[in-house]
């Protein structure tokens, strides 16, 4: 009898070590895919934040050109006025 107790004993323990290494290894797997999914939004937020910086400088050149247009229609106007 004493030799059951003892070998359900080593059984209940192996048990329990792979069900938390089982475990252990899971969180694992979701801590890296998580890392990796923020790694692809920086990535995303960085490419973003470039396309809106190129947008900007193109409408501000966009602007001082209609302002240059604007300028130059103004002074036409006075001209013939």
């Amino acid at each position: 009898m004493g030799v059951s107790v003892l070998a359900v004993g080593c059984i209940s323990v192996v048990l329990v070590v792979v069900v938390w290494q089982v475990a252990a290894t899971w969180r694992a797997r979701m801590l890296s895919a998580r890392e990796r999914q923020n790694q692809e939004l920086v990535v995303k937020c960085v490419r973003l934040l470039e396309e809106n910086a190129e947008l900007q400088r193109r409408t501000l050149a966009e602007i001082a050109q209609v302002r240059e247009v604007t300028s130059a229609m103004e002074k036409m106007m006075r001209a013939v006025g």
